[in-house]
């Protein structure tokens, strides 16, 4: 109440206490406004994802430098498009890097849950025919044979049950939409990270460095969205072997379309799936466009290419070969499958 921070130990410690139980609503809600209002540290945002890290389930993972594992999960809480970081990952799924690069293909543990619109990545996914409650032996094995796996955060963090009626009752992002993008169930060591405000894109980055990520964009437009947007500039973090860096990515600059939030914006969770299906048919459209901005930015982070416009590109190939579709195709029929069914 003194506006002082907790210090890593600290929130480490006090978070410890809440996800295993210790705290009353009351105790958790006052905890999670008072420090939303201060607006969280670095050193309290690392503390606490130590510890949702330690309580997570874990989803299996191959073993093998040629397929790094990213994850394009963001914080929500920013004006919703298509879900664009679904689409995005299904089109690096599809993609297949250049030999030169040392990549043989970049793995997406895409980390998603259910969302206040009903338009979140567990919705549209399950409305394009994903399992999304498939068990992490499952994952495991889309990641390896599609390249994209899907975890349901609810299914992968039961500590946070503690947490759960007072987040929904308090109705607003806290430290918990900055942590879940932190605490990917495969243990992704490179991602996208979209952020609902430019004021915890240097915080995130930061983070990332001091949690060991080797790789890492966090962005947040000019705009308002948590994605690298077509109607503006996008702010970025950029994380490389524990160094942070702030540029700039302007869509003017990489010859894509302009559009607003209107061309972007789905009407519901069957809207948004469609969009995804028309995206990955090779639609001409923003919508597209925005796709292969984002994918080509989380091929670059996974190591695949040397620049944004080469991921663009990569991402534009997954898409025309068809490859981006018959990922969704195939993660929809093995995310049903059972070992020994």
């Amino acid at each position: 109440m003194a506006g002082r921070e907790l210090g890593e130990a600290g929130a480490e410690a006090l978070f410890s206490r809440m996800l295993e139980g210790g705290l009353d609503e009351a105790q958790t809600a006052a905890i999670l406004v008072l420090i939303q209002a201060r607006g969280p540290s670095v050193d309290e945002i690392v503390g606490a994802a130590r510890v949702m890290r330690r309580h997570v389930t874990p989803t299996p993972v191959p073993d093998d430098p040629r397929r790094p594992v990213i994850d394009t999960c963001g914080t929500g809480g920013a004006p919703k498009t298509f879900n664009v970081s679904t689409a995005a990952a299904l089109v690096v799924a599809g993609a297949t890097p250049a030999p030169a690069s040392g990549i043989d293909r970049v793995l997406v543990a895409k980390h998603g849950n259910r969302s206040r619109t009903g338009r979140g990545s567990a919705e549209v996914l399950a409305a394009l025919g994903v399992d999304v409650d498939a068990p992490p032996a499952v994952q495991a094995r889309c990641l390896d044979e599609v390249g994209l796996c899907f975890c349901f955060a609810i299914r992968h963090h039961p500590a946070t049950r503690h947490a759960a009626g007072v987040r929904k009752s308090l109705g607003v992002p806290t430290l918990f939409n900055l942590l879940g993008p932190l605490t990917n169930p495969a243990g992704a060591t490179r991602q996208l990270l979209g952020v609902w405000d430019a004021k915890f894109v240097g915080p995130l980055a930061e983070a990332l460095a001091r949690l060991g990520s080797e790789r890492a964009w966090v962005v947040h437009s000019r705009d308002g969205l948590d994605e690298l947007s077509l109607g503006d500039e996008t702010i970025v973090g950029s994380v490389e072997l524990g160094r942070v860096e702030m540029h700039r990515v302007d869509p003017r600059a990489l010859g894509l379309r302009t559009a607003t939030l209107a061309d972007l914006r789905a009407s519901d969770v069957q809207d948004a799936a469609d969009i995804i299906r028309r995206v990955l048919d090779g639609a001409d459209e923003a919508a597209t466009d925005m796709t292969v901005l984002s994918a080509g930015a989380a091929l670059l982070v996974g190591g695949a290419v040397v620049s944004l416009e080469t991921g663009i590109a990569l991402a534009r190939d997954s898409i025309g070969s068809g490859r981006a579709r018959a990922a969704l195709d195939d993660l929809a029929r093995l995310s049903h499958e059972r070992p020994g069914a």
